[in-house]
């Protein structure tokens, strides 16, 4: 009775390894690069290498001569993680790596960075910071 019990496990952990097995052998391809758009507009935000863990869930992969034509022409930045700038051999026509930075993931190219330093000059001069209004506190 026993014996039955373990050879049923047996056969049910070999099938889903088999079933693992073919699942992975039947993936598809990461793509080479990806264009990360805009959640609310569609709007390219970044380009990604392919298999970029920073890049978003709106995510549309291109090919290189696409990646190459944005990066340079059109102006849209390139991930600081992935640097696929450094992959594709593009030197010129690119922000600096600070630009990008602070451009990737935030509305006005500003993002938190600003306002951090900001409330810290603030405690430093002894005030308290008031983060809703963006006022000082006494």
């Amino acid at each position: 009775m026993w014996l039955e019990r373990i050879d049923r496990k047996a056969a049910g952990l070999r099938q889903r390894q088999a079933e693992e097995e073919r699942g992975r052998a039947r993936r598809p391809l990461a793509p080479d690069w990806v264009l990360e758009l805009n959640r609310a507009t569609g709007h390219p935000l970044a380009v990604h290498a392919g298999d970029c863990g920073m890049a978003g869930r709106r995510k549309q992969p291109i090919g290189p001569g696409d990646a190459r034509r944005l990066l340079t022409t059109d102006g849209v930045p390139a991930c600081p993680i992935c640097r696929p700038d450094t992959s594709l051999h593009i030197v010129d026509g690119l922000a600096s790596p600070a630009t990008a930075l602070h451009s990737v993931g935030t509305r006005n190219g500003g993002g938190a960075a600003g306002r951090g330093h900001h409330l810290r000059a603030q405690v430093r001069a002894g005030r308290r910071p008031c983060r809703a209004a963006g006022e000082t506190v006494g």
